[in-house]
Parts: structure tokens; C-alpha cells; sequence
């Protein structure tokens, strides 16, 4: 289910179709009427229930004109990371030391939208008190909060969900039974079949979680063998006296009962598989679930046995194919494989397998598949979040913590998530490693953190962790790390425009990669950067000749993210030329890579010179607009450019032509029309082709001022700007 704006076009983060939803009416008009009501409104009840698919088909009646926006808290073990969940959710890329708290709230101030928290009970106190926050800061929020219990939030609307009617119950189960290829029913006596599918949905107590898995072995057995055995099931455990079962322990007693009449591969499997925090893929279960009674090669077989029997569920993912357990149900197999004695070693076998995963990640990153390797790191984050968690809280793994939180590192700086690397990289760095191993990971957290704090604008803790770096890595004569410290000590010295000394750290750093023959996207962002310090300095032919160097390594090895980067320079050297068709087309394809990867920086760096080349294609208002929106989107970047002049000089020059051309009334107009676009619409814009045209705020005082924003523009792109005017 995904929200569909007023204007017809889908906006959220929800699945446009929703699974088959039987009944409900009743409860579905009600939880409409609390959400009409009230801002924060809670859906309880038992586990199983269908309290997710109800908010679900709520949820999609509602039109925010911001969208409606569900974040999946079930994956989620410390309360820490609500936050970071909710900013997940709402695809918010913050590149600055801000705590994602303060990010939430500059965002949410002025919208308009629904915000489903699905899986609430294990966060109460964490949810309860972000949900109180950020409805006293953004009027325009509404909360449907999922859960086994309500938040305690003053002006919280409670909806309690019951077990489905019988009616509802045994259409549930037929429609189930119907998307399995069964039918249910005799020819010869249909009211005995359908009194004993109401029998069977009574004993279940109309949960549907427990129905779907009934359904789930019909077909392998009849209805009334179903029934049977699940009545022997019911009095084996109440003595016969079937009042005695309290509701609450119906849906506990179903699974335990579908778990019963798995084969003991399936039990196995079923159990192994509970370590997953999240989604999974077929690999990653053969790896981790394989050895000691189940071979690699039959697990795929076993796991489409719990998927035939709804103990799984499948969903196509932009990653590919992947598999989920429902909580209540991996809760029973994690209580099976504690009993099992087996749980500490499946749980290292987990964090193997995504320590291996992230090193192939990082190396891949480096390749054709850099757009995949972001998709599925994506995917993979609450299974790599478990990973990480497990190494840094064993002291003998914290090694292991250091080196995938810095293995990670192309995640954190390229795709958007510098605010919860950093969190990890200072976690990691804060434990003591002391075998060699530990150091050489440690080395890495460090500039790991030293790189991801510059970018966030944050110098101090960046320099501290770059030093410490260098002089250990120094001490230990580990060269690598030594080039990496040297390398993002000429950043920091880039962004504080102290640019001699950006030049001479960057080639020194260069030379040492060359050394040791280091080539990935680290390395030719480092040319990148170099050349930017020659842009600075005025040596536009030099920086051109550095980066069409990068941009054809990039080619050859079908390299993307660092390529935009490489792109944004060349364009800066073509508007210098007086070729703004030229440059327009170097900044689409920079900006279309940065925004696909969620690159912030590269993003707004890209609108700001897509501004100065609109300027100098004669449209002084559009330029403008362009302005407003990057102005929008540096706050979470950074400090606006910076703070670096060098950085800053394109904007500066923009601002002061258009300003002159459409004088200040009409300018602020068409920067504030900009700053009111989205992250989304703002990239569009910007990649809207010349001459075609796009909406602007109606000039206020036109008729005084009929012709402003019509003077023809000095070709700005003429080469007579001075070094320390050029940007890199």
C-alpha cells in the first residue's frame, strides 16, 4: 500500500497492493474515525491478530499531502535506534552531527503526513516519548502506532482489535486455502465441510495468524484431519477442559502445533532461522543454517516447506528475493534454539556471514555492481545492525565490531547514512584491541570516523581520530592506514580552505597508494579532491586533465559514485569556458547519480552550479529557484558549503547576478518558491531541461517592476573568474 497525493501521484514508502483483507469493517471504520480524531492513535491486541494489516488498510484510505509513511520497528532491539528507524523510513539523508532526533523535527514541522510505527511493544518508553516529542513540534504529524500494548501518551486514542467472527475466520480460511490451489468442500455435503471449518476456526479462537497456518496444511491434510489433530494438540495441554486455554495462548498453542507436524529438517531449519533480525536471502540461510543434521544444498527445499505452511513469508525486494518470519513466529523458534543449546553458535555464524558480506560489499563497491551493492546493503541493515551489535558487545569480537563498522564505510559517506555510522565507528573505536589483527581494524575505524566527522562538518573529533590514526598506523608501519590518515587530513584541510596544505597532503597521500597499488573509489576521490585544489588555485586545465583521468578509470571499471564527482569539476570547467549546454549535461548525469545513491553532497553541490549554468542560460529567476532549493538542502549536509569561500564562490557569484537582474523583491520570491520544494522535487527541477517551463511564484508589484527579471545576462560563463572564485 502506498498513499496517493491529491494530485493523484503515489507518495510514502508503503506497498501499493495490500495482501487479501477479509472483514474488518467494523474495526477498519472505527480505527478511521479515531484517526479523523485524534493525532496519536494506537491499535492493540494479542499477537497474531492482524493489528499490522488492519493499520495497513487504514492507512491507505488517508491522504496527508505528504504521504503516508510506515516504519517497521519489529527488527529493532535498542531503543537507540527508534530514531534512526523513523529517518530510514522517511528516506532522510542528514549528513551533519545532528542526533537524528533534531533531524525528525526540522523535517516533520511543516508537513503533513501519517506516520504508522508498526511493532511498538518492545520500545514502548522509547516510542512513547518520540511520539510525544515530535507531536508537540509538528502539528501537521499524525502517529497510528501498532503494538501488544498502548504508548501512555496523553491524547493517545486507543482501537483494541478482537479475533476475527466466525464468518470472517472461515472466509480467511477459505481464501487462503484458494491461493494454495485447495479446495475446501465437498460436492455431496458443503454445510458438514463448513461446520467443520468453523469448528476449526473456533478452536483457534478466529486469530488469523493461527488460521493462516492451518491453512497452510490443508492440502496435505483434509480440513477434519486438521481439526483433529489440533483438538489432541488443545487437550494434551488443558486436560481435556478446552475453557481452561486462555486466548492469549491459542495463536503460542497453533504454532507450537504447526511446529509439531513440521519433519525434523523443517523444526531444524525453523529454529536456525530465528537468528535472522530481518529479511534474509536463500545464501545467507544456507550459510548460516547449514551443518549438523541439514545440508546447504537441501535448504532451499526445507525453506520452501515453511513457506508452503505460512511459517514464512516471500517478498520481491529491490535487492531480488527475500525471506521473512513473522515476530511471534521467530520468537518460538529462538525459544526452540536456546533449548536446543545451539544459539550462541548460529548467532556467530550469522555475524560470519555479514562480516563477510560487507568485505565483499566494499570490494564490490568498486565495480559495475555499485548501484546492487547499495541496494542490498540496504536491505541488509537490521541483519548487519545484529552483527554489529553482537561483535561490540563480546570483548574478544570488538576487532571484528571495528572492522565492519569500517568496512561499511562506502554505506555511511556514499549512500546517506553518515549520522548512524558515525555512531557505530565511535562505538568501535571506544574498545581497546590489542592483538595485531584488532589494531589494523581499529586503524581503519579511525579514519573511517576521522572522514565521515569532516563531513559532517564536525573538524575537531575529525582531526583527533585522523592523528591518532596516523601516529599508530606510523608506529605499527602499516602504510595503508598511514595514506588514509594523510588522505582525509587533506580533506580537512580542503574544507577549511587551507589549500597549499590540502595539495601537498593529497599528493603525498597519492603517492602512497601508488606505492602500495591501492585503486578503489577512496583513491580517485583523493585525485578528485586534488584537482579541486587546483580549481582553487586556478589551474582549471590541471583539474581537468586530474579528473578526466578519474572519469575514464571510473569507466573502465564501471565505477559511479566517485565518477560524479569527477563530473561536477569538468562542469565547473566548462561554465568557466562558456559552454553551459556542455556543463548542464556533465551536472545531470553527476546530480542522477548522487540523488540515486543518496549522496546529499553531491547533490547539493550539483544544484548549486546547476544555478550559476541556468544563470548563465539566461533564466535569472530559474536560477533562483535553484538557489532556494539548495538552500533547503545544505542544512543537512552541513554547515552551508562548508564555510569554506572557496566552496561558497559559485553560490555567491549566482546570488549577486541574479539579485541584479531581478532585484531583491523578486529574488527572495523565487528562492523561497525554491526552498519550499522537496528533496525529490528539488533534484527534478534542476534536471528539468532549458526552455521547458516550470511553475513560479506570481511576481508581487509586477506592474512596477514589468521588467526585472527580463534583462539578458552577461555571459556569466565567460573564463575571467579569479582562482579564488572557482569551486571545485
Amino acid at each position: 500500500m502506498r498513499d496517493l497525493r491529491r494530485d493523484g501521484t503515489p507518495h510514502g514508502n508503503l506497498p501499493l497492493e495490500l495482501d487479501t483483507f477479509v472483514g474488518r469493517a467494523s474495526e477498519l471504520a472505527a480505527l478511521a474515525r479515531a484517526l479523523d480524531s485524534a493525532r496519536l492513535v494506537t491499535v492493540t491486541g494479542a499477537g497474531g491478530v492482524g493489528k499490522s494489516r488492519l493499520a495497513a488498510r487504514a492507512a491507505a484510505r488517508r491522504t496527508p499531502r505528504d504521504g503516508v509513511w510506515r516504519v517497521e520497528l519489529a527488527p529493532v532491539r535498542d531503543e537507540e535506534f527508534v530514531d534512526y528507524a523513523v529517518v530510514e523510513a522517511l528516506g532522510l539523508t542528514d549528513h551533519t552531527a545532528r542526533l537524528p532526533r533534531e533531524t525528525l523535527l526540522a523535517h516533520l514541522a511543516e508537513r503533513e503526513l501519517l506516520l504508522v510505527l508498526d511493532g511498538v511493544e518492545h520500545l514502548v518508553d522509547a516510542c512513547a516519548a518520540l511520539a510525544a516529542d515530535l507531536l508537540g513540534r509538528a502539528p501537521g504529524l499524525r502517529i497510528l502506532a501498532v503494538g501488544r500494548r498502548p504508548l501512555g501518551v496523553a491524547g493517545e486514542r486507543l482501537v483494541p482489535l478482537t479475533p476475527l467472527t466466525p464468518e470472517e475466520a472461515v472466509e480467511l480460511l477459505t481464501v487462503r486455502a484458494a491461493q494454495r490451489q485447495v479446495t475446501l468442500g465437498y460436492d455431496d455435503d458443503l454445510d458438514e465441510d463448513r461446520g467443520e471449518l468453523r469448528e476449526l476456526c473456533r478452536r483457534l479462537d478466529g486469530i488469523p495468524l493461527a488460521i493462516e497456518l492451518a491453512a497452510g496444511r490443508l492440502g496435505a491434510l483434509s480440513p477434519r484431519q486438521v481439526l483433529q489433530r489440533l483438538d489432541d494438540r488443545f487437550r494434551l495441554l488443558t486436560g481435556g477442559d478446552r475453557t481452561a486455554l486462555p486466548r492469549h495462548r491459542t495463536l503460542r498453542t497453533a504454532i507450537g502445533w504447526s511446529h509439531e507436524l513440521c519433519t525434523p529438517a523443517e523444526r531444524l531449519l525453523w529454529a536456525r532461522l530465528s537468528v535472522f533480525a530481518g529479511p534474509f536471502d536463500l545464501e545467507a540461510a544456507e550459510y548460516v543454517c547449514s551443518g549438523g543434521g541439514l545440508s546447504a544444498d537441501d535448504v532451499l527445499d526445507v525453506l520452501s516447506a515453511l513457506l508452503a505452511q505460512s511459517v514464512l513469508t516471500r517478498e520481491e525486494t529491490p535487492a531480488g528475493v527475500r525471506y521473512r518470519m513473522l515476530d511471534t513466529v521467530r520468537a518460538y523458534g529462538a525459544d526452540w534454539l536456546e533449548a536446543m543449546g545451539d544459539a550462541t553458535r548460529l548467532r556467530r555464524r550469522h555475524r560470519d556471514w555479514y562480516v563477510g558480506l560487507a568485505t565483499w560489499c566494499e570490494l564490490e563497491w568498486f565495480s559495475p555492481r555499485q548501484r546492487e551493492v547499495a541496494a542490498r546493503v540496504e536491505a541488509e541493515l537490521p541483519n548487519l545492525r545484529s552483527a554489529l551489535e553482537q561483535c561490540l558487545a563480546e570483548p574478544d569480537e570488538a576487532h571484528l565490531g571495528q572492522y565492519l563498522a569500517g568496512a561499511l564505510w562506502f554505506h555511511w559517506v556514499g549512500c546517506g547514512r553518515l549520522s548512524e555510522g558515525r555512531r557505530w565507528l565511535e562505538q568501535a573505536v571506544r574498545l581497546d584491541t590489542e592483538r595485531t589483527a584488532g589494531e589494523q581494524s581499529r586503524l581503519k575505524a579511525l579514519w573511517v570516523l576521522g572522514h565521515v566527522a569532516i563531513l559532517q562538518g564536525d573538524t575537531v573529533p575529525a582531526l583527533a581520530a585522523l592523528q591518532e590514526c596516523r601516529e599508530k598506523a606510523e608506529r605499527s608501519a602499516n602504510p595503508t592506514a598511514v595514506a588514509y590518515a594523510e588522505h582525509r587530513t587533506g580533506c580537512l584541510a580542503l574544507v577549511a580552505d587551507d589549500i597549499p596544505r590540502a595539495e601537498s597532503l593529497l599528493r603525498s597521500a597519492l603517492e602512497r597508494y601508488h606505492e602500495i597499488g591501492e585503486l578503489n573509489s577512496n583513491v580517485l576521490m583523493g585525485q578528485v579532491e586534488l584537482a579541486m585544489t587546483r580549481a582553487f588555485q586556478g589551474d582549471l586545465p590541471d583539474a581537468v586533465r586530474l579528473c578526466e583521468d578519474v572519469r575514464q578509470v571510473c569507466e573502465d571499471h564501471g565505477e559511479r559514485w566517485a565518477r560524479g564527482y569527477a563530473l561536477y569539476v569538468l562542469a565547473y570547467a566548462a561554465w568557466n569556458d562558456g559552454e553551459p549546454v556542455r556543463a548542464r549535461e556533465l551536472l545531470a548525469d553527476c546530480l542522477g547519480s548522487a540523488h540515486r545513491f543518496r549522496d546529499q553532497l553531491g547533490s547539493v553541490l550539483a544544484v548549486e552550479l546547476l544555478a550559476l549554468v541556468t544563470l548563465a542560460e539566461g533564466d535569472a529567476a530559474e536560477a533562483a529557484v535553484l538557489q532556494g532549493a539548495a538552500g533547503r538542502m545544505w542544512p543537512s549536509v552541513g554547515l552551508p558549503l562548508f564555510g569554506s569561500a572557496h566552496y561558497n564562490a559559485p553560490h555567491e557569484l549566482c546570488e549577486t547576478a541574479a539579485r541584479e537582474q531581478l532585484g531583491d523583491e523578486r529574488y527572495e520570491e523565487c528562492a523561497g518558491h525554491g526552498a519550499r520544494l522537496g528533496r525529490r522535487e528539488a533534484v527534478s527541477r534542476a534536471l528539468r531541461r532549458p526552455g521547458v517551463p516550470a511553475s513560479l511564484p506570481a511576481p508581487r508589484g509586477a506592474g512596477r517592476r514589468a521588467t526585472a527579471g527580463a534583462r539578458t545576462a552577461k555571459p556569466a560563463g565567460s573564463p575571467t573568474r579569479k582562482g579564488g572564485e572557482t569551486a571545485g
